[in-house]
């Protein structure tokens, strides 16, 4: 007979609520896959069939973040897709900088119990940015884990493995004064920065996940968790007509943090802050914590997703090709001699 008090269920980790969250999350998985998946899900590693085309010396490019507290935004609104969509599309940013295209995704879910409703949603959107994106979503890890996370606290993590070709590899080295940044508009907030955002509007201003904020024409918990933008669909058409020097995916740490990581030691860029239109959440944010215009270039992406390093002579035409596409982009500054850093003025 067994002693209830010495079950896994009795310490907190629930098996056949860890079984039904998978059952759930199969059909959106399955979704994602192509001719290359060679194994199903379940199994104790995804296999996939490596495809190179005419690739001459086909390079493997990976990344692996976190959707970070955003988490917590999803849990009061009690809407959980897009945090999915978020850790998709934000690794496939990080590759995409370098000249890299997806092939699989895998994603880590932990709580400190699990409800099965939730991971589906959660899967369900990193399966919609999967079938977007062209990738699979192969495999992953589901963790209940009572002790280590707070009662219904739950954290999402996920690698992405892509592919580029050696000779089309983007590595900034091409960079060279002269040269000019055309930023492409992010969707918002993106998946960076909200540990600040929690504490500037729900601790010092006592603003509520659920409320109208008049200021943001829309309800606040909806502008927070706008999905983290993919920029694969527009940045892959400029790779096929104009060179790219350099590309910065801007996240944690701001213009300040990123940008330097795809430059030649020698240079160094101007970025003129008033070449854009900057979203009104971060107007938002910064009148009501009165944050100086460095730090908030250093902690947030101002409205800038992504930056592309281009010819001087092509600046123009790749803002035209990004807004044919639906994208809203600007020539926002320019590279000069330096030393491997940022001035935004």
């Amino acid at each position: 007979m067994t002693d209830e008090s010495a079950t896994y269920k009795a310490a907190g980790v629930d098996i056949e609520a860890g079984e039904e969250a998978v059952f759930r999350m199969k059909e959106y998985v399955h979704s994602t896959y192509n001719e290359n998946v060679l194994t199903d899900i379940g199994t104790f590693g995804g296999m996939f069939r490596l495809n190179t085309g005419a690739m001459a010396e086909p390079v493997l490019v990976t990344s692996i973040d976190g959707v970070g507290t955003k988490v917590k935004i999803a849990a009061m609104m009690n809407k959980y897709d897009t945090v999915g969509m978020d850790i998709v599309n934000h690794c496939i940013d990080d590759i995409l900088v370098q000249g890299a295209k997806p092939l699989l995704f895998l994603d880590y879910y932990a709580t400190s119990k699990l409800e099965p409703a939730v991971v589906e949603q959660v899967v369900k959107g990193m399966s919609e940015a999967c079938r977007e994106a062209g990738c699979v979503l192969i495999g992953g890890e589901t963790a209940e884990m009572p002790g280590v996370y707070v009662p219904g606290e739950f954290d999402i993590a996920g690698c992405i493995v892509g592919i580029v070709d050696k000779s089309n590899v983007i590595d900034g080295s091409k960079v060279q004064p002269g040269d000019v940044l055309v930023g492409i508009a992010s969707s918002g907030l993106h998946t960076n920065g909200y540990s600040l955002v929690r504490k500037i509007l729900f601790e010092d201003n006592n603003y509520k996940a659920d409320q109208y904020v008049p200021e943001l024409g829309a309800v606040l918990g909806d502008v927070l968790l706008a999905p983290h933008k993919c920029y694969l669909k527009p940045v892959s058409a400029v790779m096929e007509r104009c060179p790219i020097h350099a590309m910065a995916h801007i996240t944690g740490g701001g213009f300040y943090g990123n940008i330097p990581r795809v430059l030649p030691s020698d240079c160094q860029v101007n970025v003129e802050r008033r070449s854009w239109g900057v979203p009104p959440i971060f107007q938002l944010l910064q009148d009501k914590a009165g944050i100086e215009p460095m730090e908030m270039h250093r902690t947030f992406n101002m409205g800038i997703g992504m930056v592309l390093i281009v010819a001087k002579e092509h600046g123009i035409e790749v803002v035209q090709m990004l807004e044919e596409m639906g994208e809203s982009a600007w020539i926002i500054g320019e590279v000069r001699h330096g030393g491997r850093e940022v001035n935004v003025i």
